[in-house]
C-alpha cells in the first residue's frame, strides 16, 4: 500500500478565524451603506469563495469586486492576531506528518495560509499548500486536491481529505479521494453524514483513526 496522504481544510478544520471573517464582512457592507447581514449567515457561507459569499449575501455582481477588495483590506489588519489553532488541531497535524505526507487545501489564497501556518506554529509539517490563486476552479471543484497530489507526486491512492463542509467533500469525492467531515466547523453535522465517508468531531480524532488504519 503506497504512504497515506491526508489534506487539510483550514477554516473550521485546523483553524478559527471566524472574528477576523466576520470584521471584514462587517468592514465592507458598511463602507458601501448596505444593510448588514448577521453573522449566522456570513458562517453558513464560509469555506466558498468570496465571490460567491458576496453574491449569496445580496451583492450585486457589479460590486463584488469592491467588497472584496474592502474585505482584503480589513481582514490583512487582523487575522494574525484574531486566528487561533481549534482543539486538537496542533496534534492532529504533528501526528499526521509521522505517518503520511500531508497538505493543505484552502479557498483562502495560499499567501495568507501560508503566513498564518507559520504564525500558528505548524507550518513546517506540511509539505504543500493549495489555495484558491493556485488553481483555475476552486473547491468544490477537485482541481485543489488533484494539484496537491501533483505538488506531493502522489496519486488517489491512500489519499483523505479532512474538512468541516460539503465543498470539501465534493472536491475529495471528484478526485476519488476519501472524503472525512469534522463537526468541530461551520456545516450542519447532518449534511457531513450525507455526503461524507465519515463523520469525527475533530482532525485528531480523524487522524487517529486514519493511523490504526495505515498499520492494519
Amino acid at each position: 500500500m503506497p504512504k497515506t496522504t491526508i489534506l487539510f481544510n483550514l477554516d473550521g478544520t485546523l483553524i478559527d478565524s471566524t472574528s477576523s471573517i466576520l470584521n471584514g464582512f462587517h468592514s465592507a457592507f458598511s463602507k458601501f451603506g448596505f444593510a448588514q447581514p448577521n453573522d449566522e449567515q456570513i458562517c453558513s457561507l464560509i469555506g466558498h469563495p468570496l465571490d460567491y459569499m458576496f453574491c449569496s449575501l445580496g451583492v450585486p455582481n457589479s460590486l463584488v469586486l469592491n467588497f472584496a477588495d474592502t474585505y482584503k483590506e480589513a481582514y490583512r489588519k487582523t487575522y494574525l492576531e484574531q486566528t487561533k489553532l481549534l482543539d486538537g488541531a496542533k496534534e492532529a497535524v504533528e501526528l499526521a506528518s509521522n505517518i503520511a505526507d500531508i497538505g493543505v487545501v484552502t479557498t483562502k489564497t495560499s499567501k495568507y495560509s501560508i503566513c498564518l501556518l507559520e504564525h500558528l506554529g505548524i507550518g513546517k509539517y506540511f509539505q504543500t499548500v493549495v489555495g484558491k490563486d493556485d488553481v483555475i476552479n476552486p473547491k468544490p471543484h477537485p482541481e485543489p486536491i488533484l494539484k496537491a497530489l501533483s505538488n506531493l507526486n502522489k496519486s488517489n491512492q491512500n489519499a483523505y481529505m479532512i474538512g468541516d463542509t460539503s465543498m470539501d467533500a465534493m472536491a475529495a469525492k471528484g478526485a476519488n479521494i476519501i472524503s472525512i467531515g469534522v463537526s468541530c466547523g461551520y456545516e450542519k453535522i447532518d449534511n457531513l453524514f450525507k455526503i461524507c465517508d465519515w463523520v469525527e468531531k475533530n482532525p485528531k480524532e480523524v487522524v487517529e483513526r486514519v493511523n490504526i488504519i495505515s498499520n492494519l
